[in-house]
């Protein structure tokens, strides 16, 4: 745990490096004409919610699980159990609550006009996964150092959960194509890129679905599976699609902005 910056930072790098390679080699076909162009922008908003984490968050959600397992306090710890049990119901658990955070951030429109930055993006490539107004990373992680407190959860099963979602979310929004077969397999247990397109459609029926992050199952516990997106999928959101909305000026200050007009 003396290394979790380390291993986070490095599985970030790695597998974002992995993905933006296979783009190149089995793209998905939809046109991506900003490209690159959009990448200082998606990156420069995870860094400066990274900062604004660190400067005030200091402990964070594995700083928190430490704490709690040291004064004994949440679930697991008052269970006792062991960590072959508590590692996977923590990464299960939590994977059900960033589900039903990103439900709530749809529900309510003071949260859905910090996620509409997310959103806003006209294409999808890896970056996308990246791409959240610092304010909603900085609620997502009191969220999830509440739970941690509350489930006592363990350091290590935090720090799985927390390279797990990066990399799920990396994986996710990347223009990629895989064999239809290999698609269909996995989505019976994860999340793909084909399912998540649809969450990324203009539509609001679509872009009220496909709410997973790693585990593809709570969609379809909860009523939220479409399965393929119906015509041409338009992706991004109606009036913020514009390349000069694609700035990081434009997107810190999307969600206090009226469209003109």
């Amino acid at each position: 745990m003396e290394s979790e910056a380390t291993w986070r930072l490095g599985a970030f790098l790695g597998v974002l490096a992995l993905l933006l390679l296979a783009e190149r080699i089995i793209p998905w076909a939809q046109p991506r004409p900003l490209g690159a162009r959009r990448w200082v922008a998606n990156l420069g908003l995870v860094a400066l919610g990274s900062v604004l984490v660190r400067l005030t968050l200091p402990l964070a959600a594995v700083g928190v699980a430490l704490w709690a397992q040291d004064a004994e306090v949440g679930l697991m710890n008052a269970l006792d159990l062991p960590l072959w049990l508590s590692l996977p119901l923590t990464v299960v658990v939590f994977d059900l609550l960033i589900y039903l955070q990103h439900r709530v951030f749809h529900a309510l429109p003071w949260l859905w006009a910090l996620h509409r930055v997310h959103h806003a993006d006209p294409e999808m490539d890896a970056t996308t996964g990246l791409r959240f107004h610092p304010v909603e990373i900085w609620l997502s992680m009191l969220v999830k150092m509440a739970a941690a407190a509350l489930l006592g959860a363990p350091p290590e099963g935090i720090l799985v959960f927390e390279i797990l979602l990066n990399a799920t979310s990396l994986f996710e929004h990347a223009a990629i194509r895989l064999p239809p077969a290999l698609d269909r397999a996995l989505a019976l247990v994860i999340v793909t890129p084909r399912l998540h397109r649809i969450h990324h459609s203009e539509r609001e029926e679509e872009t009220n679905s496909h709410y997973g992050f790693c585990l593809s199952i709570w969609d379809r516990l909860f009523g939220t599976w479409r399965g393929r997106w119906e015509g041409e999928l338009v992706l991004g959101v109606r009036g913020w699609r514009a390349a000069e909305e694609q700035t990081l000026p434009r997107l810190l200050a999307q969600p206090f902005r009226r469209l003109r007009g």
